[in-house]
């Protein structure tokens, strides 16, 4: 991976991270924000600490740890990475919470259009603010976005440190496999 200076990574800070998304996929998966790493790279969970890659891979969404560099190959798997917000920040909480409403208001139109399965937000906080869900927990939600169910997960950084790399792969493991059952709702 590329080394960036403190004043390369800084100039990364507002940008956008494009999208890795296709009609129908089966999860979309939506972080917080890009951080300033991926805005630097141009790839989604890039920051050497993150543990989105290995987790999806330990859960079997993948069938081998894909680099941030690799996340084009998501799309073959039937997933795809958007964020809440889109602009680049050092740290999540830099972010206001109507930043994070307009983004869910922005982000609920983008899963009509894109009918995924499910969407599943890496982060239950952003999720919270984003949907005006006070009470959200890890999991699957009741609230749908057309026919898209909606399953909040931990938040893959390495600030996330109450949730061990194998405890977050369990619970992605169960997202997997509620999108491999019929209709990839979780309901039978």
């Amino acid at each position: 991976m590329a080394r960036f200076t403190p004043a390369e990574l800084e100039a990364a800070r507002d940008r956008l991270v494009p999208d890795v998304v296709a009609d129908g996929l089966s999860v979309l998966f939506c972080g917080i924000n890009p951080g300033l790493m991926s805005a630097a790279t141009g790839h989604h969970f890039a920051r050497p600490g993150n543990r989105f890659w290995p987790v999806l891979h330990l859960s079997g969404f993948t069938p081998r740890r894909l680099k941030p560099s690799e996340q084009d190959e998501l799309l073959r798997h039937g997933l795809g990475i958007t964020n809440v917000a889109a602009r680049a920040t050092a740290r999540a909480d830099e972010l206001g919470d109507e930043e994070f409403r307009e983004g869910g208001r922005i982000l609920a139109a983008k899963v009509e259009r894109l009918r995924p399965r499910w969407l599943a937000v890496a982060g239950v906080t952003a999720y919270r603010t984003a949907f005006g869900d006070r009470t959200a927990r890890i999991g699957p939600q009741e609230r749908m976005i057309g026919d898209t169910r909606i399953w909040a997960l931990p938040n893959p950084s390495g600030l996330n440190a109450h949730w061990t790399a194998q405890a977050m792969a369990e619970e992605f493991a169960r997202l997997r496999e509620a999108a491999a059952a019929p209709g990839g709702t979780g309901r039978s």
